[in-house]
């Protein structure tokens, strides 16, 4: 019986780490997809201003460790595989797509990251070192093959290159918050705190597609918002915000509309990643600063409610002595008598 039991799990693990594996492969396609469908052509090179498969990369390996990157590198594959034939080349940017979210998940093992994004070092290793440090990686791989390969002139490496390393480090800063949210969801909000939720979903989805398209710059009404969302919300809300800006500043851009109207494609990509950058900047570390301070007030909270106990055990003693010294010297009075 024990042999049968020893041996189901054994066939359960290799079963299991495949499952996972054809998963996270999955994920990153449907992803990658999903940011193909509003892409930019730099110097010939398709880009994408977002690039959410970075982000799902990163999260799954902070949330299933070293044991999912076979999945990154066959999703990566398949989507390398829409869009270009088998080559050489595909090899190299294969191998770079895979080696960025992994090192960016060793960068960030490294600094003591928790998934909790509670406190703003964490926040700040997101962003300095899963998004910005680790993306140098994959960029600086994928345009140089391009080179290599001929496929892409010497004078358009340094585009591409901002290019590719922007859209990767945006996914990470964008997509990787919110998965790893998800993942730690828990119990539903309170009935207020939910229609509060409801109030502030109605006024982004309306201010924001507003803002994105118009002809007046208005994309700056986005940060009154993240503010609200962040101290109402912590980093739930202004995640979500700033991913839902930015997918509609992204869709304005590709679109040639509102501020991006009579821009050229360089200019339409500086743009936009401005905005996205700074917006996913200001989300992510303002949201970690209040949830830090939430949890050091709770702390004193705690403190000084296990004070407050201890000093009225305390007192209690002190009453209890009191009183058995009383009674001690009423009853050396009786005895006396």
């Amino acid at each position: 019986m024990v042999a049968v039991v020893v041996g189901g799990q054994d066939l359960r693990k290799p079963a299991r780490v495949v499952l996972e594996t054809l998963a996270v492969a999955a994920c990153y396609y449907a992803s990658g997809r999903l940011g193909l469908l509003r892409e930019l052509v730099v110097e010939g090179a398709v880009v994408t201003p977002i690039w959410p498969p970075t982000g799902v990369a990163v999260a799954c390996l902070l949330l299933l460790g070293l044991r999912c990157w076979p999945g990154i590198a066959l999703g990566a594959f398949f989507v390398i595989l829409s869009l270009t034939s088998l080559t050489p080349s595909v090899l190299g940017i294969l191998a770079g797509n895979t080696a960025a979210p992994v090192v960016g998940y060793l960068l960030l093992r490294r600094a003591g990251f928790r998934t909790d994004l509670a406190r703003l070092r964490d926040g700040l290793a997101l962003v300095f070192l899963g998004a910005f440090t680790a993306m140098l990686i994959s960029s600086t791989t994928g345009a140089g093959v391009l080179v290599a390969t001929g496929q892409l002139e010497w004078a358009g490496f340094w585009p591409v290159w901002l290019a590719w390393w922007v859209g990767d480090a945006m996914g990470v800063l964008l997509v990787t918050p919110v998965l790893l949210l998800l993942a730690r969801v828990r119990r539903p909000l309170p009935l207020s705190r939910w229609k509060e939720a409801l109030g502030l979903a109605v006024v982004a989805c309306c201010l924001l597609p507003v803002a994105a398209r118009s002809s007046v710059s208005l994309l700056y009404l986005v940060y009154p918002l993240l503010i609200w969302t962040a101290l109402r919300f912590q980093l739930a809300g202004s995640m979500l915000c700033a991913l839902f800006a930015s997918v509609m500043a992204t869709v304005a851009a590709t679109d040639h509309v509102g501020p991006f109207e009579r821009l050229n494609r360089v200019e339409v990509m500086l743009k936009l990643q401005t905005f996205n950058g700074a917006m996913a900047l200001t989300a992510l570390i303002l949201s970690a600063v209040i949830t830090e301070q939430i949890h050091t007030r709770r702390s004193v909270e705690r403190a000084c409610q296990e004070l407050v106990e201890v000093l009225g055990h305390l007192t209690a003693g002190d009453a209890a002595d009191g009183r058995g010294r009383s009674e001690e010297a009423a009853s050396g009075r009786q005895q006396e008598d």
